[in-house]
């Protein structure tokens, strides 16, 4: 058995631009739908599926898949970049998630940057 942990105190709700929920990050790692069905955890920097397989992982603003290639970063100002470097959206300080076009694509309450980029941009959890 594998026991998600994290050193995020507290949970992530994910919303989408209309506010609607989304997802939920809580705070031992555990990410959830909107139909609070586990879909996957962050685990000391290990990104895991629903069945605790790992799909990728977190090093310092690095994101890498399974394979370990780097599909992403995300500087210490909340812009989320894809692996060639190019700027794909933001995450702000407030919480409130952006494209690349600076629109509003959803937020995130109790924010972790890097797990709500992961979340939003790089389509490692099935929702």
């Amino acid at each position: 058995m594998v026991l998600c942990m994290t050193t995020v105190s507290f949970a992530q709700t994910c919303r989408d631009k209309n506010n609607m929920t989304i997802g939920k990050i809580e705070s031992d790692g555990t990410v959830r739908n909107a139909s609070n069905m586990k879909i996957g955890c962050f685990d000391r920097g290990v990104i895991m599926d629903a069945s605790n397989m790992k799909i990728g992982s977190i090093d310092g603003s690095t994101i890498r898949d399974k394979s370990n290639m780097k599909i992403g970063s995300v500087d210490s100002d909340g812009t989320v970049r894809d692996a060639s470097n190019m700027k794909i959206g933001s995450v702000e300080r407030n919480g409130t998630v952006r494209d690349k076009s600076n629109m509003k694509v959803g937020s995130a309450d109790g924010v972790n940057p890097t797990y709500a980029a992961v979340f939003y941009f790089f389509n490692l959890f099935n929702r």
